[in-house]
């Protein structure tokens, strides 16, 4: 007779609903669906974006993925320069280019010289100035 009298009194953190217990922790279970369907009624709310807006914007980040794979390209080519000076008489236009400060003219210019029986000759004969030489005094070599 114990025992009924416990069972029909309630207990702190119960809650009888058609004959079974649900307690607190039953319910913590639980806490996060009020969250989960309204951020499904959000996302349902939320404005598509018309087919010109999305090319627009993946235009734009192939242009962004462009750029970096052009910058790495770049610092690869640089790296290499780097590690192995540059044969001013057998060098292509991109690899002249690929050195500091080096622009297109002038890696045209260097072209039309050749050859050179040593790099400094760049700047004896006029092609290029002193300190733009200086640059890129120690990447270059003129081997014959």
């Amino acid at each position: 007779m114990v025992r009924t009298k416990m069972a029909n009194q309630s207990e702190p953190g119960v809650i009888k609903r058609s004959g079974r217990k649900l307690t607190e922790m039953d319910l913590l279970r639980y806490r996060h669906a009020p969250a989960i369907a309204l951020l499904a009624v959000l996302a349902g709310c939320t404005q598509k974006e018309s087919p010109q807006q999305l090319q627009q914007q993946t235009a734009q980040a192939t242009a962004e993925v462009k750029s970096d794979a052009k910058a790495v390209a770049e610092g690869i080519r640089e790296g290499w320069s780097r590690d192995r000076p540059l044969d001013l008489n057998s060098a292509t236009r991109e690899q002249l280019v690929s050195l500091p400060g080096v622009t297109e003219s002038e890696a045209d210019h260097v072209i039309a010289g050749r050859p050179y029986g040593e790099p400094g000759e760049l700047v004896t004969r006029h092609i290029m100035a002193k300190p733009e030489y200086d640059r890129i005094a120690d990447r270059v070599t003129a081997k014959r």
